[in-house]
């Protein structure tokens, strides 16, 4: 269970998309990726705009008053994936263009709203067979309805239904899966309660499975989640705080190294955030406890990042390091399962490159962001990773086994390095390229191919 960055929506930018380009916010509003947090009812006042091409989209009066509007918008993406030694040179190198156009409608009618967002999206450049996360065709990526009531000063009740993104807390859990060329949606509900202070959040979920034809993903009868989460602010800019939470599991076909059985995963676990500006962290720890099969599940996570902007200096750098102990199985041979679950995590967990996801896992990742101008970040990382337990193999970020650990008592994994680019061009156009290589440790050689696994990547977003 690694940990991200401090506040929830720059977690998953940053590690999804690419390094982030200090925002400035005379040039656009924030932009978010589930899109429905955002509130442009603010631009129902004329002397609030500020004439920006797209202010007439965000906002469009549906009665006198403006208690009814519509707010619209889009985003555009292709991204270009160059690999060679796939899996360390245990399958064909490829090399594909990710295409992909979500336009989004947002109806307000006082307490009430509807939220659309379809999705068309188109793999090109590759003969292999389409993975879930390549494409879906068209198909509805969002589609709920909300009541928002105020049920006491400053106090907030929220209830939605229907298929969304869902991101909790630094996103190691339940994320949008933003990074590859299909976000992770679910079908179900949730309601919050919301205070100044504090935010506590029941849900229920199945996740989409995603097929590559036209309007044909469906809701998961394989998978569900449900649980609480909540937030305690401790200032007014939530820029400082803790998360409580309860995250249940059912997974029908859950894959370890053990075999394939049906798993009731209880993940307990508590988060502790803050940004300051220059400073900033986010630590987090976990239990999980449940049933494998017959066996029962004893896992655990704890890691943590922490950061410091040098604001004052020339290119305004940021260093930051992130460190993670993921449990493995210690015996597979008792009657435990000690292989931690992330459930959904983000889908680019340790960047563009991401061979490894969080399962039986230790890693350091030292990382160095400049800016050579306002709209341009440069960001170098390195990041080292060892097998936590030596019983257990390693495991791709959406759960599948990439090597068992049958054959090998090595712990060393391999090392990582990045190089990223991301030039804020406009408003509304992001550019980004990257460079990455992973070069295996023993437990890679020893157990299959072992060759240097390297990617270059180059994005063009458009959104608004």
């Amino acid at each position: 269970m690694a940990i991200a960055i401090a506040i929830a929506t720059t977690a998953t930018a940053r590690a999804e998309a690419q390094p982030q380009v200090r925002a400035d916010p005379e040039r656009a509003p924030t932009l978010t990726i589930d899109r429905y947090s955002e509130d442009w009812s603010y631009l129902a006042d004329p002397s609030r705009r500020t004439g920006h091409w797209t202010e007439p989209f965000k906002y469009i009066r549906l009665n006198q008053d403006g208690s009814a509007y519509l707010a619209t918008g889009m985003e555009a993406r292709s991204r270009y994936e160059g690999y060679t030694n796939v899996n360390w040179g245990s399958a064909p190198n490829d090399s594909y263009i990710w295409h992909r156009f979500m336009p989004y409608a947002d109806l307000h009618d006082d307490n009430v709203r509807f939220f659309v967002q379809p999705i068309l999206s188109a793999i090109t450049g590759t003969s292999r067979p389409v993975r879930p996360a390549d494409t879906t065709g068209a198909d509805m990526l969002q589609a709920f309805g909300e009541v928002d009531l105020n049920v006491g000063e400053g106090t907030s009740f929220r209830m939605s239904a229907g298929r969304k993104l869902i991101s909790l807390g630094a996103g190691r859990f339940i994320d949008t899966r933003y990074g590859p060329n299909i976000p992770q949606a679910f079908d179900g509900l949730d309601a919050a309660v919301t205070t100044p202070e504090r935010k506590v959040t029941a849900m229920y979920f199945r996740p989409v499975d995603n097929q590559p034809g036209d309007f044909d993903d469906r809701t998961s009868d394989q998978k569900a989640v449900w649980g609480i989460y909540a937030t305690q602010w401790l200032r007014e800019n939530h820029a400082l705080g803790f998360d409580l939470y309860y995250l249940g599991l059912r997974d029908r076909k859950a894959v370890f190294d053990q075999g394939i059985d049906r798993e009731m995963a209880h993940t307990f676990g508590a988060r502790l955030f803050g940004d300051t500006g220059a400073w900033f962290w986010n630590f987090e720890g976990a239990l999980q406890r449940g049933t494998f099969g017959m066996k029962n599940v004893a896992a655990w996570g704890i890691g943590g990042e922490f950061g410091h902007r040098f604001q004052d200096l020339p290119l305004q750098p940021e260093i930051q390091i992130m460190a993670d102990v993921i449990s493995g199985d210690s015996d597979p041979d008792d009657g435990e399962l000690g292989t931690f679950n992330p459930l959904f995590p983000r889908g680019k967990y340790f960047g563009a490159l991401s061979p490894v996801g969080p399962r039986n896992l230790i890693d350091v990742k030292p990382t160095l962001t400049v800016h050579p101008r306002s709209d341009v970040a440069v960001s170098l990382s390195a990041a080292a990773y060892w097998r936590q337990s030596t019983t257990d193999g390693i495991y791709a970020v959406p759960g599948n086994l990439v090597r068992s650990g049958k054959g090998s008592d090595a712990r060393f994994i391999g090392n990582q390095v990045e190089l990223t680019v991301a030039w804020q061009a406009t408003s509304e156009l992001n550019l980004t390229a990257s460079i990455s290589a992973f070069d295996p440790g023993r437990f890679i050689a020893e157990t299959g191919p072992a060759n240097t696994i390297t990617l270059v990547a180059v994005m063009a977003t458009f959104r608004f």
